[in-house]
């Protein structure tokens, strides 16, 4: 899988957005989903994700996991782990380089696909973009749901 080469983790930090992504078990009916990494002092992230039961004034349900940066540290490849000691392949597959204000992140796998965005909400153009980016990896973009947030 292509993955962003040139990646400054220090920027990357902060909380992201999900606009839109594959549907799994584990974000079942969330909306209002953010995750936030955040640097640890053993060079590791922190990560929160969290999200909101059914509706934005549902229950918050909140995951804390770990991730650590693969290779020389300038790749955009993470293993991030919810879960004991099994990690899973976090891959930056585009991202605004300039501004860090969206990414698309993949995994090993076509079966995970996430639009990140540092605000609730991308621009028609945009998302449109990272859309395109994700079918021409061979995503099947016919699954992408987009995550309600909230409003502007």
């Amino acid at each position: 899988m292509p993955i962003v080469t040139d990646i400054d983790w220090n920027r990357y930090l902060g909380t992201w957005y999900e606009i839109a992504r594959f549907p799994h078990r584990f974000e079942k009916d969330l909306v209002g989903v953010t995750a936030t990494y955040t640097m640890k002092d053993n060079g590791r992230i922190a990560v929160l994700n969290q999200g909101y039961k059914k509706s934005l004034d549902g229950k918050l349900k909140k995951a804390n996991g770990r991730a650590k940066i693969v290779g020389n540290g300038t790749t955009g490849h993470l293993k991030v782990s919810f879960f004991l000691f099994f990690y899973a392949d976090y891959y930056v597959l585009a991202l605004d380089d300039k501004n860090y204000s969206y990414a698309l992140v993949g995994s090993s796998t076509m079966d995970y696909l996430w639009i990140l965005a540092r605000t609730p909400f991308l621009d028609d153009e945009t998302y449109q973009l990272l859309v395109d980016k994700a079918q021409s990896l061979g995503y099947d973009i016919s699954k992408l749901e987009k995550v309600k947030q909230p409003k502007k």
